[in-house]
């Protein structure tokens, strides 16, 4: 008997109470403050956490990227994490333009050794939390909301007495964070009750702003509500010019990616995630593609992402985690089409691109944006198994080898990558491609074959017409044969050579060529396609650095394919 799944052990969360919200008709048109929490947040979700050294070329990583803000640690945890952040201060490791964050439980011992760890810092992020959902004050502390707010106030008083020893100039380079933990789980008035509290308390102005960081700690709503408590929240949070609305969003629902944007349209200023959404569970919001979700919408995401294959490789060193195949952007699966019709799509778009600006605008089908501005390849953009079209093996022929498929042969083309593809039971790899390719029309060489060929400019005479005569030794079926004609170049001449035996009779109905290489290593491709007297047509290729003979074994190529 099939198990029963029970709904009515679950609840929504109550709806926002906000009539006039804006976002739906909102924008994004600029990038956030990024704040990356792969060395914090991302670590602490490895099976493996990082150690010291990896940690540092991580860092390395983000700074390299742009990141101005990078959480690189809860110092008081661990000796390792305290550790690294002395690394990074002692060695001069941070620039000037970039500012550290600790993370730290609002507890007056955590506190003090947080302080410890980052004294020299030339800029710091102090960001404290606790969490404030109904569950977490039941379950975990026991408490009331009246004492949830006191833990929050003492953790900020417990700061600012550690930076009565500091000197002015000391003070000025901390600024305070603070997250009500399980926000999006926690009632919307209570939360911003407790942010209030936190902001009397430390001082905060425009000069001197506050980062609140509104974490959907566990997604547990769609996007919307995320962007109605984002809203909310900003409406009615005192001195709105001083606060920076920070967003941590989770992937619990899958929506990690949507709630962080829909969040940046309700009015969040800075963003909180991890490289390809690392991070517990299902993982932290995935900075890489609300980045380049900005990008392929013409806005400038201040990170640089031109050569994601790299970055993508060291997350993965420094990790030891994968990136799914489907991930956006980076997967290896991203630029790959498999089915028949958008590979022809994708064909055209980049053939009609060939002939544009290298700025004109993007509108390649199936493909957002250009994968070359990321550092991704053409080449391995279209992959072939037993679904994929014509287009599909023509496009890896002529990118990847350098042949021109006229479109009236794609067809014979396919069909023959589609049989081998569903025999084998799996996706052709290009050299594969190119191989049946050749076998089949290149190096074909039964039942016609030549073996020796002699072409010679005839006198005109009264004819205006330039006359070729070829001779050729041949062999058909086994049979080795002379055979000889004229005709209005070495093609034609040839082609009524064959007249003379046993071939079967034909007319050329299409000629396509052109030539593929440089310098002494030019050759020349010609494609012909052949009817028979019964009405049968096949197309040859054939290739050489003698532009009348790529001709001449074109035909030769047609006439074994009527076999």
């Amino acid at each position: 008997m099939k198990a029963h799944m029970n709904a009515k052990k679950y609840r929504p969360i109550p709806a926002i109470p906000i009539t006039n919200r804006t976002w739906p008709a909102n924008t994004i048109t600029k990038a956030p403050v990024w704040c990356s929490v792969d060395l914090r947040d991302g670590n602490q979700a490895l099976i493996d956490p990082m150690g010291i050294e990896t940690k540092l070329a991580f860092f390395d990583l983000l700074v390299k990227i742009g990141f101005k803000e990078i959480e690189v640690g809860f110092p008081s945890a661990s000796d390792t994490e305290y550790e690294f952040i002395r690394r990074l201060i002692e060695e001069k490791r941070i620039p000037d333009d970039v500012t550290i964050q600790v993370l730290c439980q609002a507890r007056e011992k955590l506190v003090r050794k947080t302080m410890e760890s980052i004294k020299g810092a030339p800029s710091v992020i102090f960001h404290i939390y606790n969490s404030t959902s109904p569950a977490q004050r039941k379950y975990t502390f026991n408490k009331s909301k009246e004492d949830i707010v006191k833990i929050a106030i003492d953790g900020v008083r417990c700061i600012k007495d550690c930076m009565k020893d500091l000197s002015e100039e000391d003070r000025a380079k901390i600024r305070l964070e603070y997250s009500p933990e399980s926000f999006s789980m926690t009632e919307i008035d209570y939360a911003i009750e407790i942010c209030a509290a936190v902001g009397r308390e430390w001082g905060y102005s425009k000069e001197r702003p506050i980062i609140f960081n509104l974490p959907t700690t566990v997604e547990c709503a769609t996007p919307n509500v995320y962007a109605d408590q984002i809203e909310y929240f900003a409406q009615q949070i005192p001195n709105r010019e001083g606060v920076i609305i920070s967003t941590h969003c989770h992937n619990d629902r899958g929506s990690g990616v949507a709630s962080c944007e829909l969040g940046l349209l309700a009015g969040a200023d800075r963003v909180e995630g991890c490289l390809f959404g690392n991070g517990e569970r299902t993982g932290n919001l995935d900075i890489v593609t609300v980045a380049l979700n900005m990008f392929s919408q013409g806005v400038d995401p201040e990170l640089d992402l031109s050569n994601l294959p790299d970055i993508a490789d060291s997350y993965m060193e420094y990790t030891k985690m994968d990136i799914p195949p489907r991930t956006p952007y980076a997967g290896g699966l991203a630029y790959t089409a498999l089915s028949g019709g958008h590979q022809d799509a994708i064909a055209k778009g980049f053939a009609a691109r060939a002939k544009m600006e290298p700025d004109a605008v993007w509108d390649v089908p199936y493909l957002l944006i250009d994968p070359h501005d990321i550092g991704r390849q053409y080449e391995g953009i279209i992959r072939i198994n037993s679904q994929s079209g014509k287009g599909g093996a023509s496009f890896i022929l002529e990118h990847n080898y350098g042949y021109a498929i006229p479109k009236a042969m794609q067809p014979a083309i396919g069909e023959l990558i589609k049989a081998a593809s569903d025999k084998a039971q799996r996706e052709l790899q290009p050299e594969e491609i190119v191989t049946l390719f050749r076998k089949q029309w290149i190096e074909c060489k039964a039942p016609l074959s030549i073996v020796d060929l002699a072409q010679t400019h005839l006198e005109s005479g009264a004819s205006s017409e330039e006359q070729v005569g070829v001779r050729a030794v041949i062999n058909w079926n086994g049979a080795r044969l002379s055979v000889g004609g004229k005709g209005n170049g070495p093609l034609d001449g040839f082609v009524n050579a064959l007249e003379e035996t046993d071939v079967p009779k034909f007319n050329i109905t299409a000629f396509h060529e052109h030539s593929m290489g440089t310098g002494s290593n030019t050759s020349a491709v010609a494609y012909v396609q052949i009817r028979a007297h019964d009405g049968i047509e096949r197309w040859g290729v054939g290739v050489s650095s003698n532009v009348g003979r790529a001709g001449i074994e074109a035909v030769v190529s047609a006439v074994n394919q009527l076999q």
